[in-house]
């Protein structure tokens, strides 16, 4: 059954491609010569990999169709002819590449429908748990040897599913390129794992025939002359082409299925990244993931070792398709173990000079191969965003001499020799003592700064494969590199916006420069949620969409928005003002923020119109975050004229002294808390404050310690008035910090010292 049967046999998926090939105006075209088509398209022997390669070939397959499409017109079916004259009018207003691509990539996605609704179909019989045990096979766990694995293959024979690989533009087999046309969808990965166990018992027929091959063979070699001599002949030579045929449509099936397990790859890099800013992240699917790579290992290796058992049988003295195949399948398994490299355990991308730091590399391919019977050493440097773009852009050959001219500083414990973890299959180099010791930057461009220079930390390591050496390396997500702690705010602006919005797949360390506010607003959300464990409500997103705007609204915001240009009327930046709220709710207001306490953001006239609008009127305040101080949080109530006062705003110094329940609890004139859901009833303030009092004992007579002749005190805070009755909105009244003598819980404090009482 040829595939387009397949998919008319869905309704569902009929439509979808050909909605897919109607976009070109070739659903016509592919109809009438799908056999043709898929014939011709899956027996290619040459795989494009270059943009020259993939001109050849689609002016070639333009050349093909067009015979083709004459040779059809000799039929008899009038209607038939007037469609052919019309396709070839159409093939004619349409470029080689682009034709050949569409048709490409869309058999691709008819392939990955198919097997899709294939493994729906198996899952629906009560498919097991173990995705290694499929069709009735005997129970297969993740780990076991190949040969194993192929004698599983050979005892199956389930229907054949016919493949067809991407168009491959790989720069460097470390980082996966998309495929040209299409990214495979995402799928889970036990459906993967079904597919590659399927292409194993499809390959294992294939195993079948080439032993039976060999066989006869060697019957020929060793028969006298027979009058059956040259019919034999032919027969074998028949017989070997239908192989090769059948090998380079398994090797195409295998580049799909790799495809696949690169796309997932890919989505976990990218979820690591966006953990980086505090987002969910189930770093366990990277078993599952390696599981794919040690099952695609065991299909290639197999497949390596029927080409060249197959170019054994030699009965003519040329044969290119072969050697190419050859080449292809050798390639795509250094492809493999080379893609199977990654950094599990990411260094901190805010990195402080002289600070130790842990990462950990992980090679996906467990104990396949053997590499791990003789582990070899990774080896770390770091580069610039400048050095690793020269690296992976041109590809540049790796060698131990040449990497040491790529460091951009020094760092110590930087080497780390592979272990295998027998009982988990994890091949792993842990470095856990590294210290960046020195750094060399490049030269700044107008408004750069330190800051927003990224780096990245590469590891790399040499080992041998089936005689040939492979060099393996992958690179670190961006760092920034600081030498105080004043430099880190917008240093995390810089990491922020690179793990929030960088591409999967890009150019190190290729960022956009604008994101819609929709973008921002999930990155923001994470990130503030992560940090102080509860997430932004809608009012709060609205009101930070509100800080970010200037007198252009836009949906979109820039970089320079976001934390290069200070906010109007203000000296700092919006990312200065957010990470400042932020560092101070998580070191000092945590408890509080979480139970909802803090309603935060939320601007001085909304505040004062929401209080006014309280029913329960005088004592009625909320808390909210300071928009003229950074780091800042302040308290508007309505006063005893029912008039709305705000208190100067206290940052993380005044917490130091005395925390911001404290300091509410000291205040009476506080009553009822205006709560933060606009839902919910205001609270009596010792409901909601109470969890976070600090225990304060009753002053005690005034008492002179006799060995020490110092008093105990304690701090009070009282809000000063100024002889005013009332106060408009926006008028900041201060809150002064009084000392009481006595026995309290502040300890001993010695006043010729004390310095930190200030009125505010």
């Amino acid at each position: 059954m040829s595939l387009w049967k397949r998919i008319s046999s869905h309704v569902d998926c009929e439509q979808r491609m050909a909605a897919y090939y109607e976009e070109k105006g070739l659903l016509e075209l592919r109809l009438c010569l799908a056999p043709w088509i898929e014939d011709r398209i899956m027996s290619e022997q040459i795989t494009p990999n270059t943009t020259d390669q993939l001109e050849r070939v689609a002016l070639k397959f333009n050349e093909d169709l067009q015979q083709k499409l004459l040779s059809t017109r000799t039929a008899s079916d009038q209607a038939l002819k007037f469609r052919v004259v019309e396709l070839c009018a159409l093939i004619q207003r349409i470029s080689a590449v682009e034709l050949y691509t569409h048709l490409r990539s869309g058999l691709q996605k008819e392939l990955q429908l198919v097997t899709e609704k294939s493994v729906a179909a198996t899952a629906g019989q009560s498919m097991p748990l173990n995705p290694y045990n499929m069709n009735n096979t005997p129970m297969v766990t993740g780990y076991m040897d190949p040969s194993e694995l192929l004698a599983v293959s050979n005892s199956c024979n389930p229907p054949v599913v016919q493949g067809i690989g991407p168009i491959h533009n790989v720069q460097n087999p470390g980082i996966a390129s998309p495929a040209l046309g299409m990214v495979p969808p995402k799928v889970e990965l036990y459906d993967v794992q079904h597919q590659i166990m399927q292409a194993l018992n499809d390959f294992g027929n294939c195993a079948n025939a080439l032993k039976l091959l060999v066989q006869n063979y060697g019957y020929m070699l060793n028969s006298t002359s027979s009058p059956n001599a040259e019919a034999a002949y032919r027969s074998l030579i028949d017989e070997k082409a239908a192989i090769v045929l059948t090998m380079r449509r398994s090797f195409m099936y295998y580049e799909t299925l790799h495809e696949l397990v690169i796309n997932e790859l890919k989505n976990w890099r990218h979820q690591q990244a966006q953990a980086g800013n505090g987002a969910p992240f189930n770093e366990g699917s990277l078993d599952d993931i390696q599981r794919c790579f040690e099952m695609l290992e065991t299909f290639i290796a197999h497949m390596l070792a029927a080409v060249k058992e197959l170019m054994r049988v030699r009965l003519v003295t040329e044969e290119p398709e072969l050697t190419h195949l050859l080449e292809q399948v050798q390639n795509a398994q250094k492809n493999l173990v080379c893609s199977a490299f990654i950094v599990d355990k990411q260094p901190p991308q805010v990195m402080k000079t002289n600070t130790r730091f842990a990462a950990s590399v992980r090679w996906l391919i467990g104990s396949q191969l053997g590499i791990h019977n003789n582990p070899p050493t990774v080896e770390c440097i770091i580069m610039s965003e400048i050095q690793s773009q020269r690296f992976v852009t041109r590809n540049t050959q790796m060698d131990n001499s040449s990497l040491s001219g790529q460091s951009s500083g020094e760092i110590q414990n930087a080497s780390s020799t592979m272990e295998y973890q027998q009982n988990n299959h994890v091949f792993s180099a842990s470095f856990r003592n590294m210290q960046l010791k020195k750094i060399k930057r490049a030269e700044k461009k107008g408004t750069e700064s330190v800051m927003d220079e990224k780096f990245a930390l590469f590891f790399y390591t040499t080992t041998t494969v089936n005689d040939f050496q492979i060099r393996v390396w992958t690179l670190s997500l961006p760092v920034v590199v600081i030498v105080h702690g004043n430099q880190e705010p917008q240093s995390w602006a810089t990491i922020t916006w690179d793990n929030a919005f960088a591409e999967i797949v890009r150019d190190p360390f290729m960022i956009t420069d604008r994101v819609t506010w929709a973008q921002l607003s999930v990155a923001l959300n994470i990130k503030f949620g992560s940090c102080t464990g509860r997430s932004l409500t809608i009012d709060n997103l609205d009101f930070l969409y509100e800080k970010l705007q200037r007198e252009e609204r836009s949906e979109y915001i820039t970089w320079n928005q976001f934390c290069k240009e200070p906010m109007p009327d203000r000296s700092f930046t919006f990312w200065e003002w957010f990470f400042a709220i932020m560092k101070l709710t998580k070191d000092h207001m945590l408890g509080m923020w979480k139970a909802g306490c803090i309603m935060g953001f939320i601007n001085k006239a909304k505040a004062q119109d929401d209080l006014l609008r309280s029913v329960y009127g005088i004592g009625t305040f909320l808390l909210r975050f300071s928009d003229s101080e950074l780091g800042g949080v302040t308290i508007a109530y309505v006063n005893e004229n029912g008039l709305v006062t705000m208190l100067a705003p206290w940052t993380a110094r005044d917490f130091q002294v005395l925390n911001l329940a404290d300091r509410i609890r000291d205040l009476d004139v506080l009553c009822w808390l205006h709560p933060s859901d606009r839902n919910a009833s205001p609270v009596k303030r010792d409901v909601a404050f109470g969890e976070f009092y600090s225990k304060r004992q009753e002053p005690e007579p005034l008492v002179l310690d006799p060995v020490t002749g110092y008093v105990k005190s304690t701090l009070h805070v009282h809000v000063c008035s100024n002889g005013d009755n009332g106060s408009t909105s926006g008028t900041p009244h201060h809150a002064q910090e009084s000392m009481q003598l006595g026995n309290g819980d502040f300890g001993m404090a010695d006043f010729d010292t004390i310095t930190n009482f200030e009125n505010f």
